[in-house]
């Protein structure tokens, strides 16, 4: 017998019910990837379509990276479950930052990294984003400027500062990844760099660093000498 909806799997196996009695952090990528599908499709209970899913799509970093429009061409996925599984992705990502309780830390390059890493390195396009940081350095949160390779024209100071000025950060970090995984910095990284760094002292608003995001890899330019 197949279990086509989510309510319909034995008890033992619903994960909605494994999560009231064990906590959500029991639950499997697959089990949690089950609660926001809800139904499988025909032939397919709703465990097996996440796990499909998950397996086609190269795991949790995989399904990250996809659009909305490529999720929905996957087998079992419309335009509402992919709409809902972007979202759930999105608030996990924004939560990070979202707690002035936990804010997290920025005590080096590397804590910089492990917190911007997994979602950065699988983006297929130039993403700059800048990090802003409390007195305490804090994150106080991190602002999309621009997508694309990098260059003046589209990573204009008064982009890059204006949100710092409104979340009155005490220093900023400026990021972006490479798609190639590659984290070397080029002649343009450089430039933009040494521009916002002259934009900041106007502003009193410090450049701590520049990270760039590779593939598991990452530069810091403080760390280089160049800041």
């Amino acid at each position: 017998m197949n279990y086509r909806r989510l309510k319909d799997l034995p008890e033992d196996l619903l994960p909605r019910e494994r999560l009231h009695q064990l906590g959500v952090q029991s639950l499997s990528n697959k089990e949690l990837l089950a609660i926001l599908l809800r139904t499988g499709t025909k032939g397919e209970n709703v465990l097996e379509l996440a796990e499909r899913i998950l397996t086609e799509a190269g795991g949790l970093i995989g399904l990250a990276r996809l659009s909305v429009y490529e999720l929905t061409q996957v087998h079992g996925i419309g335009p509402a479950k992919a709409a809902q599984v972007k979202a759930a992705l999105e608030l996990g990502k924004r939560s990070v930052c979202s707690d002035p309780i936990t804010r997290p830390v920025i005590n080096s390059p590397a804590d910089v990294a492990d917190l911007v890493m997994e979602e950065m390195r699988v983006l297929d396009r130039e993403h700059f984003r800048i990090m802003h940081l409390s007195t305490r350095n804090n994150v106080l949160g991190v602002s999309p400027v621009s997508v694309g390779s990098l260059n003046s024209s589209i990573v204009h100071p008064r982009e890059c500062f204006k949100e710092a000025i409104r979340r009155n950060a005490n220093t900023i970090i400026l990021l972006h990844n490479h798609p190639s995984g590659d984290p070397a910095p080029s002649r343009e990284d450089l430039d933009i760099t040494k521009r916002l760094a002259e934009g900041g002292k106007i502003l009193g608003i410090e450049i701590l660093d520049h990270v760039i995001i590779g593939d598991k890899r990452y530069v810091s330019l403080k760390e280089q000498g160049i800041i």
